[in-house]
């Protein structure tokens, strides 16, 4: 079940996204964030346009997507979105990825967004196959802007246009 994140629900969403950093090359950060700064990046979020949702099974939240602002405070740009997904790595190829991309696509009109955007690390062949899959394109790469581990990746900024 898919449904709007509650502050319960940061333990869960913080341990997934721990997942993402310590695996690497799933986000550009290196540590985790503390409880303070996970809960001031919750209450960024408002259910009417720029909502956090998270995927729910047996009463656990094991994946969770956010809409963010795209360069916040640039008004030409109010009607464009970052997405970011994540997992739990227990539940991969289980179709919860695309299940909640899916379901952010869906609220476009109620969240008054036409424009979506997912920056993913190049090498994350997985993100890129499930938005491709859901007609998402290839807009830009930046080569080598990501700095892990002693290697050198670039961001792959992928789009689509909701009409």
């Amino acid at each position: 079940m898919i449904r709007i994140a509650e502050k319960q629900d940061l333990e869960h969403i913080d341990t997934i996204y721990s997942q993402a950093i310590t695996d690497g090359f799933h986000t550009a950060h290196t540590e985790p964030f503390s409880s303070q700064e996970r809960l001031e990046w919750f209450q960024k979020y408002s259910e009417d346009d720029y909502p956090l949702f998270v995927y729910e099974k047996n009463n656990k939240v094991i994946g969770w997507i956010s809409v963010s602002p795209y360069r916040k405070g640039r008004s030409a740009l109010n009607e464009t979105v970052e997405i970011s997904f994540y997992v739990d790595f227990n539940f991969h190829g289980k179709g919860i990825g695309t299940e909640l991309v899916q379901h952010c696509l869906d609220q476009a009109e109620k969240i008054k967004k036409r424009v979506f955007l997912a920056i993913i690390i190049e090498g994350n062949d997985g993100s890129i196959k499930l938005l491709k899959k859901l007609g998402f394109e290839q807009w830009g790469f930046l080569p080598d802007v990501i700095h892990f581990r002693n290697q050198l990746r670039g961001q792959i900024y992928m789009g689509k246009v909701i009409q």
